[in-house]
């Protein structure tokens, strides 16, 4: 039977009531004996490196979990990771960054009710992704969640309280699992070994326009940040004109070697700038990335990755247009 070892991080699947509401407690080998039935086809293990509400993440937390995978990653055949579901989408989407290519499975998973609960959806959660995680079929960063399989860049957070909580962001599920059994639509095809990059750069924000906001916050955000996400309307419109300001912002900034990147605050079928003068007009003046159909998640955590490499404009814009797990489809 295949070794699969859990990681857990806290997040709602670990709590219990507290006094101001839940709180991550119950730690990884607990967790373990909720579900006895996956010894039943795997050897399970279980550490656990913190425990935390997902709301608390920061870049830190990520680099403990790449490295924590990493150490761990020749004595085992998968790993199943419980995350709270808050920011899974962008643990899994920077997992993706910086174990890429992994020829055995990285399964995330958690729960929306706590998995001592009667009620729970923990129990078959973990169950699956372990399931998941025995496949000869699974490789890469995947998040298993009321049995869909989402590739770990495409996925993001759509209901709040329903147990069917996420979603694949203009992309298929890689996979199903039913009643036990698991029907796999897409399957990636392997690489020898993974590739491990321990170092990220947190200095990226994300900006997402309201109709009326100054260009001061623009301009802080560059200050703040090495490259800054500007959300935009429809297929990625900026506004023009005296009133914001952001010509001459962004084109101070440009000079200065800042990152800019243009996406839609539109959930499906993602940018496409050359369609109207308020995206067309800014892609000639700069020399600016387009998300396309890229996640905020993913665009996030890529440039994170590689702010971290590199800060030479041409080989950041060629790691920026390079797929990784799935997360740009043109």
């Amino acid at each position: 039977m295949k070794k699969i070892l859990l990681i857990a991080t806290g997040g709602t699947i670990a709590s219990q009531l507290g006094t101001h509401g839940l709180v991550p407690e119950l730690a990884a080998e607990n967790l373990l004996k909720f579900v006895p039935e996956i010894r039943e086809f795997c050897q399970p293990s279980a550490i656990q490196i913190y425990n935390i509400d997902s709301t608390n993440i920061t870049p830190a937390h990520w680099v403990k979990l790449a490295t924590a995978i990493a150490e761990n990653y020749d004595a085992y055949d998968g790993f199943v990771v419980c995350h709270g579901t808050d920011t899974m989408s962008y643990t899994a989407a920077m997992i993706s960054y910086m174990v890429q290519h992994s020829p055995k499975p990285i399964v995330f998973t958690g729960s929306q009710k706590p998995i001592d609960k009667e009620d729970t959806d923990a129990r078959i959660n973990l169950r699956d992704s372990f399931l998941y995680a025995t496949s000869d079929a699974a490789s890469d960063v995947v998040i298993v969640f009321q049995g869909n399989v989402i590739a770990g860049t495409k996925a993001r957070k759509i209901r709040t309280k329903s147990y069917n909580a996420f979603a694949s962001v203009d992309f298929p599920n890689l996979a199903v699992i039913r009643d036990g059994k698991l029907v796999q639509y897409i399957t990636t095809p392997k690489q020898d070994k993974p590739e491990f990059f321990l170092e990220i750069n947190e200095k990226v924000g994300l900006l997402t326009l309201t109709p009326g906001v100054r260009g001061e916050i623009l301009d802080a955000y560059f200050r703040c940040h090495d490259a800054v996400v500007l959300s935009g309307y429809g297929t990625g419109g900026i506004p023009e004109g005296e009133y914001y300001g952001f010509y001459e912002i962004i084109q101070n900034w440009e000079k200065k070697g800042k990152t800019l990147v243009v996406t839609t605050q539109v959930q499906q079928e993602g940018s496409d700038m050359d369609v109207y003068q308020v995206g067309r007009g800014w892609k000639n003046r700069f020399d600016l990335l387009e998300s396309y159909s890229m996640t905020y998640e993913s665009i996030i955590t890529k440039l994170m990755w590689i702010l971290a490499q590199t800060k030479e404009d041409n080989a950041v814009r060629k790691l920026f247009y390079k797929t990784v797990n799935y997360d740009l489809i043109g």
